[in-house]
C-alpha cells in the first residue's frame, strides 16, 4: 500500500482494488424509479464501468438517467459530487449540468439519484473529432476547472484508480489482467511516472471532475460540447489532470493523432491558464491515463465479463494508448510548450574547434528547398560549379521535393539537421571534447558535456572512446551528401525529417548545426501572419478558402504545394485546364514578353491566328471573335451584343446560376450562394425562369421536361406583354449548381422560343467548355443546339486572364451601333500566344480524351459511394465537371450544408482541396485540371470514402 493512501476517509482503491458494478435488472430499476421518484417511465440499461445506469424515457423520448452508485462509495463522496455539480451549474450558466432531481425523502437512498437527460448526445459515438470540437472540449474542461478551483468538501478525500497521482501503482497492481503488450504498458507508465514525479511537488491541486471525456460531455445544437454529466470520479488531485483526461479521449477516435489535442490545450489555457510546470506534466499524465484505462478495463472485464460497456471500450482504449506512445514524451511536451508560447530553454552551443577547419562563411551556399521541386543534388552540383566550397541545406525548413504527391498523412519533409555537400573531400574534426558513443561504417556520434552530434555519410576509423576537440572524426566525400544533426546530450534522436505538425516539438530538442561549422544559425524569417496582412490590405469581401488555409506558393499539374512542405490534390481548379505551371505556357509567355506586348489595335499575327483557331472549334455560323480579359467580361459583352442587335433590354436568366461580377453579369446571376438576396434584387430588365434542377427542383425525374415547357410559356407571356427578350443566357451544363446536366431537349425548346420572339441565345461556356466534358469540346452540343453567342474564359488562358466571345458576323457587325469595342489586354500578343499554346497542348496531350476516360472512372467510383454512404444523394455532371450532392434525408433531400463544409475542411487535412457549391452549399464541386490521372481520381474518392466513414 502506498504511504500516500494512509488516513483516507472515503473509498480507497489501493485497499479495495476489485470494484464490480452493482447488478440491477431493468425491471428492478423501473420499480426503484416508481418507489423513489413516482415515475413510471420506460427504463433501458446504460453502460458503466463501476456503477449502474439506466435511461428513463417517456413516450419514447429520453427525460432522465437513473444512476445507482457503487455501494463502496460513501455518502459524503456522493454529496460532494452533487454539490460540485450545483456549483458548476451556478458558476457556468453557459454550460448544461446534470444536477440531481428531488426524490421522495421517505425512503433515503443516497446512492440512488435521478439526473435530467441532457439532449444532444455524447461525443464518444462520433468518429473523427475536428479541431473545433477538440477546442470546445478543452474550453469546457477549462470552465469546469476554474469553477471548481475553490471547492472543498469532506467527500473529496478518496483514492480512485483514476486519480493519476496513483496511476503507476494502479498499472503495476492490475497489469496481470492484461493479455498482451504488458512490457510496453509497464514501460510507458514507468517513463511517464518518472517525468511526472520530477514535477509533482509543484503541480497545483484542487477539486477535479476527473472524467470530462467524450463519454461525459454532451453536444449542443451546434455539435460542440456544452453539457457535463457523471461526477462519479470527482476528487481532489492535480488540477492539470482535468485536461489530460479530457484530451486522452480524443486519441480514441479514428483520424485523431497526438497533435490533434493541441486545439484543446490552447482553448483550456485561454480559460484557465496553465502554469509551465502543468504544461510539462500534461503529456506524461495523458500517457499514464491511457495505461490506466487499459489495465482497469482488463480487470473489470475479468470481474464483470457480461458488462458490454467495458468490453466495447477495449478497442478504443488500445487505440488511445497506441497514439499516446507514438511520439516520444519529450517531443510532445516540447510541442505543447511551443503551442502555448512558453519560451524554450535553449543554452548556446559552445565549440572549441570548427567541424571543418578553415571554412570561410562566404564560401558556403545555403539552399532553401522549401519552395522548389528541383532535386537537391542538381542544385548542389550547380552551386559547386559556380564556386561554392560547401553547400548546406536549411535546418528546420521543409524540403518540398520530399512531399509525396498523394498522401493523406502530413509528410515528413522538415529537416531536423542539415546536409553538407563539399566541393572536395573534406576532413571533419571534433568540435568539443567528448565520447564517441556510436560508430558504424558511415555513421558516428560524438557526445559532449552539453551537446552531441551525429554525422551520417562519413567515412570514419575513429574508435569508440574519448576524443579531444580538434581531433580527427572522419572524412566526407565530394559530390554527395553528409547529414549532420546536433541535439542536447541525452535528448531523443530525431528522425532526419519530421512532419510540419510535429516539427516544433522535434526542433525544440534539436539545434541548428551551422554553429559547429562556425556559421551563424539561420534567422527566423517569420513575419506577421499572412492572413492578418491580407485583411489589412485586401478587401475582406474577397474571401479565402478554408478556416485556416495553407499558404500555397507553387503548383504542378493537378497538385498544389504549401510552404509547410505538403502536396495537395487540386480538385477545384478548372481555371488551369492544362494543369498548374505548365512549362509550355510559361515558355510561350516568357518568349512573347521578350518580343512584344501591346494591344489589338496594332496589326500582328497572333491575334489573327488565335481568333481563327478558336473559331474553328465551333460550328457555323459562329465565326467572329471578340477577345477580353475574363469570363465576367465575356458574358457581359455577350449581353451587350444581344441588346445591341435586338434593340431590346430584357434578358432571361436561369435561377441558381452564376455568370460574373460586372454590372450586367451580376444582374443575371441568381445564385443565392453568391448573393443571398439575388432573386429579390434583380433589376427590372432581368427575368428568371425556374432552375431546371431535376434532382431537387420542382420537377424531378421523368417530370423534368416540364421545365422547358414552363420557360417557353414564360417567354411567350413576356412577348405578349410587349417585353420580348433580347436574350436568354444559360450554361449548357449547370456549372454553379455542381455540374448538373440540363434535362434532355431543354435548350432546344428554349432556344427555339427565344429565337421565335426575335431574341438571342447565349451559351455561357466559361466553366464547362474547352474539353472538360470529355465527349464534347463545348457544352452545347450535348444539348444538340447551336447558340448565337458563346462566352468562354478560365480555360482559354490556363490561369492567364483571357476570355473570348464568339458569335456570327451579323451580330458582331450590329455592335457597330454602340461605337467601337476595345480591351486593353484582351487580344494582346501575350494573351494570344498563351491562348494558342493552350489549344496546342489540349490537343497534343489528349486532355479532352483524358477528361472522358478519367471522368467516367471518377463518376463511377463516386456513384459507388452513394451506395455505401447515405449522405451522398447523387453525383451530377459528366467528364471532369462533376458534383457530389450531399443530403441528410433521401426523401426530403434536406441539404447537408454544414456537413459539406466540415467534409471540405477534413479533406484538406488529408491532402485534397475541394470546395462546396450550389445554392445550398451542399455539393462538392469536382472540376480538377484536365491532366488529372487515374491515381489522382482514386485518391480523391478513397479520401472522401475515409472521411465519410471516420467522420468530419
Amino acid at each position: 500500500m502506498s504511504d500516500k493512501s494512509s488516513g483516507c476517509s472515503g473509498f480507497n482503491f489501493l485497499e479495495q482494488p476489485a470494484l464490480p458494478a452493482p447488478r440491477l435488472t431493468e425491471a428492478q430499476a423501473a420499480e426503484l424509479l416508481v418507489r423513489r421518484y413516482g415515475s413510471r417511465g420506460e427504463v433501458t440499461s446504460l453502460g458503466s464501468q463501476q456503477d449502474c445506469n439506466f435511461l428513463v424515457s417517456e413516450g419514447g423520448d429520453p427525460v432522465a438517467v437513473l444512476k445507482i452508485a457503487n455501494p463502496a462509495f460513501t455518502e459524503a463522496e456522493l454529496a460532494a459530487q452533487d454539490a460540485a455539480a450545483e456549483l458548476i451549474a451556478r458558476s457556468c450558466p453557459e454550460l448544461r449540468v446534470a444536477t440531481p432531481l428531488p426524490a421522495d425523502d421517505t425512503e433515503p437512498a443516497p446512492n440512488v439519484r435521478l439526473l435530467p437527460f441532457l439532449a444532444g448526445g455524447t461525443l464518444n459515438d462520433r468518429g473523427y473529432l475536428p479541431p473545433a470540437v477538440v477546442a470546445a472540449m478543452g474550453e469546457l474542461a477549462g470552465r469546469v476547472s476554474r469553477a471548481l478551483a475553490g471547492f472543498g468538501h469532506p467527500g473529496l478525500d478518496r483514492i480512485l484508480q483514476w486519480d493519476l497521482r496513483y496511476g503507476n501503482e494502479v498499472v503495476t497492481e492490475l497489469i496481470a489482467h492484461v493479455p498482451r503488450q504488458r512490457d510496453q504498458i509497464l514501460a510507458a507508465a514507468g517513463e511517464a511516472w518518472s517525468a511526472i514525479a520530477r514535477l509533482a511537488d509543484e503541480l497545483p491541486r484542487q477539486a477535479v471532475h476527473l472524467d470530462l471525456t467524450d463519454a461525459n460531455t454532451v453536444a449542443g445544437p451546434d455539435g460542440l460540447p456544452d453539457g457535463v454529466i457523471d461526477f462519479g470520479d470527482l476528487s481532489e488531485t492535480w488540477a492539470v489532470s482535468e485536461l489530460a483526461i479530457t484530451l486522452s479521449s480524443v486519441l480514441g477516435h479514428a483520424g485523431n493523432g497526438p497533435a490533434s489535442i493541441l486545439p484543446g490545450v490552447k482553448a483550456f489555457h485561454a480559460v484557465r491558464a496553465l502554469q509551465r510546470v502543468e504544461a510539462q506534466a500534461l503529456w506524461p499524465l495523458l500517457v499514464l491515463r491511457t495505461a490506466v484505462l487499459i489495465v482497469s478495463g482488463a480487470q473489470q472485464a475479468a470481474l464483470d465479463p457480461d458488462n458490454a460497456y467495458v468490453t466495447d471500450q477495449s478497442e478504443e482504449e488500445w487505440r488511445m494508448f497506441a497514439q499516446a506512445t507514438a511520439v516520444p514524451m519529450a517531443v510532445m511536451t516540447a510541442l505543447i510548450l511551443a503551442e502555448l508560447g512558453f519560451s524554450a530553454e535553449r543554452p548556446d552551443i559552445q565549440i572549441e574547434n570548427r567541424l571543418i577547419a578553415g571554412l570561410e562563411p562566404e564560401a558556403v551556399l545555403t539552399l532553401d528547398l522549401s519552395d522548389t521541386l528541383e532535386h537537391a543534388d542538381t542544385l548542389a552540383a550547380a552551386a559547386v560549379r559556380d564556386g561554392a566550397e560547401l553547400v548546406l541545406t536549411s535546418f528546420g525548413r521543409p524540403r518540398l521535393n520530399r512531399a509525396p504527391l498523394l498522401s493523406q498523412a502530413g509528410p515528413d519533409t522538415v529537416e531536423t539537421g542539415i546536409s553538407l555537400w563539399p566541393a572536395a573531400t573534406t576532413r571533419v574534426l571534433a568540435p568539443w571534447d567528448g565520447e564517441v558513443i556510436g560508430r558504424t561504417d558511415d555513421r558516428i556520434t560524438l557526445r559532449g558535456l552539453d551537446f552531441e552530434l551525429t554525422l551520417t555519410g562519413v567515412a570514419s576509423t575513429t574508435a569508440p572512446g574519448h576524443v579531444h576537440a580538434g581531433e580527427h572524426l572522419g572524412v566526407i566525400g565530394q559530390g554527395g551528401w553528409t547529414r549532420l544533426a546536433v541535439r542536447p546530450s541525452g535528448a531523443p534522436v530525431a528522425p532526419e525529417f519530421t512532419s510540419a505538425e510535429l516539427a516544433p516539438g522535434w526542433l525544440a530538442l534539436s539545434r541548428d548545426p551551422r554553429t559547429v561549422l562556425g556559421l551563424d544559425p539561420l534567422t527566423d524569417t517569420a513575419t506577421r501572419d499572412l492572413l492578418e496582412r491580407r485583411d489589412d490590405s485586401f478587401a475582406k469581401v474577397q474571401e479565402h478558402y478554408y478556416c485556416e488555409p495553407p499558404q500555397i506558393e507553387r503548383g504542378h499539374r493537378h497538385h498544389l504545394f504549401s510552404t509547410a512542405g505538403r502536396a495537395y490534390l487540386d480538385m477545384v481548379n478548372n481555371v488551369t485546364v492544362l494543369g498548374h505551371a505548365h512549362p509550355r505556357v510559361a515558355d510561350a509567355a516568357s518568349a512573347q514578353l521578350r518580343r512584344l506586348n501591346t494591344n489589338s489595335r496594332f496589326n500582328y499575327s497572333a491575334v489573327v491566328e488565335f481568333s481563327e483557331r478558336i473559331a474553328a472549334t465551333l460550328p457555323d455560323p459562329l465565326d467572329t471573335v471578340f477577345l477580353v480579359n475574363s469570363g465576367s467580361e465575356a458574358s457581359d459583352l455577350a449581353i451587350r451584343l444581344a441588346t445591341a442587335v435586338t434593340g431590346r433590354r430584357d434578358v432571361i436568366a436561369v435561377r441558381e446560376a452564376y455568370h460574373g461580377w460586372t454590372y450586367a453579369t451580376d444582374a443575371v446571376s441568381t445564385s443565392m450562394a453568391d448573393n443571398p438576396d439575388a432573386l429579390a434584387t434583380r433589376p427590372d430588365w432581368v427575368h428568371t425562369v425556374e432552375s431546371p434542377n431535376s434532382f431537387r427542383g420542382k420537377y424531378r425525374g421523368a417530370e423534368a421536361h416540364r421545365y422547358a415547357t414552363e420557360a417557353v410559356a414564360q417567354i411567350g407571356q413576356m412577348t405578349a406583354d410587349g417585353r420580348p427578350p433580347a436574350a436568354f443566357i444559360c450554361e449548357p451544363v449547370y456549372g454553379n449548381a455542381g455540374g448538373m446536366a440540363l434535362p434532355d431537349g431543354y435548350l432546344q425548346q428554349v432556344y427555339a422560343a427565344v429565337r421565335a420572339a426575335g431574341g438571342i441565345a447565349i451559351a455561357d461556356e466559361v466553366q464547362v467548355g474547352y474539353g472538360r466534358l470529355g465527349q464534347w469540346f463545348w457544352g452545347f452540343p450535348q444539348q444538340q443546339v447551336v447558340p448565337d453567342i458563346v462566352s468562354v474564359a478560365k480555360a482559354t488562358g490556363n490561369g492567364y486572364p483571357l476570355g473570348a466571345v464568339i458569335t456570327t458576323r451579323a451580330i458582331a457587325d450590329a455592335f457597330r451601333s454602340q461605337g467601337y469595342f476595345f480591351s486593353s489586354t484582351g487580344g494582346s500578343p501575350l494573351s494570344c500566344a498563351i491562348g494558342l499554346t493552350v489549344l496546342d497542348v489540349l490537343a497534343e496531350e489528349g486532355l479532352q480524351d483524358n477528361a472522358l476516360r478519367v471522368g467516367e472512372h471518377l463518376k463511377r467510383r463516386l456513384l459507388g459511394l452513394r451506395d455505401k454512404h447515405p449522405l451522398v444523394g447523387t453525383v451530377h455532371g459528366m467528364g471532369l465537371y462533376l458534383g457530389v450532392e450531399l443530403i441528410r434525408d433521401p426523401v426530403t433531400l434536406e441539404p447537408a450544408t454544414e456537413e459539406t463544409r466540415a467534409i471540405c475542411e477534413r479533406m484538406l487535412d488529408l491532402g485534397v482541396i475541394i470546395q462546396p457549391t450550389g445554392d445550398h452549399q451542399n455539393i462538392l464541386k469536382t472540376k480538377p485540371p484536365l491532366c488529372i490521372d487515374m491515381a489522382g481520381a482514386d485518391f480523391y474518392v478513397d479520401t472522401l470514402d475515409r472521411v465519410l466513414t471516420e467522420g468530419y
